[in-house]
């Protein structure tokens, strides 16, 4: 079905390293990467992030920011953004890649994942329990 996937949020430090891993753990047969349409290049993750994630069990360990870039895009059979802006970035970006975009929170109400980029620590617990449920439904609706 879908064999490789793409994460996409913003700055590619806080929510879309979360979701690569935890699809990675859930689906490890396939190649799950991560990047952002305004990524941190070479950052690590959000050190939020990092906390919240290893209080879970994962960890973004060896991350660095990526920038999305279209050609980029055209390598993974299914590109998966946290916002309904984030869509439309990579619309008019490469129209080519709509097709095959759509929101991480889809199978949960395309719900959107907010950023936690600046926040409380309670603010990125709340983002990363609707990160998780939805790379939960991904990994039920693609298998492992």
């Amino acid at each position: 079905m879908f064999d490789s996937i793409l994460v996409i949020c913003t700055g590619n430090i806080c929510r879309s390293p979360i979701a690569e891993r935890l699809l990675r753990r859930a689906m490890p047969h396939k190649k799950i990467d991560s990047a952002g349409v305004g990524a941190l290049v070479g950052h690590p993750a959000d050190p939020a992030a990092e906390r919240v994630a290893i209080k879970h069990g994962v960890t973004l360990k060896g991350h660095s920011g990526t920038k999305f870039e279209s050609a980029m895009g055209r390598n993974y059979e299914l590109l998966l953004v946290m916002e309904k802006e984030h869509l439309e970035q990579i619309s008019r970006r490469a129209p080519e890649l709509r097709g095959k975009t759509m929101l991480l929170g889809h199978w949960i109400n395309d719900k959107e994942i907010p950023d936690p980029y600046h926040k409380s620590d309670e603010a990125f617990e709340s983002v990363y329990q609707l990160i998780d449920q939805a790379c939960q439904h991904w990994a039920s609706k693609l298998g492992s």
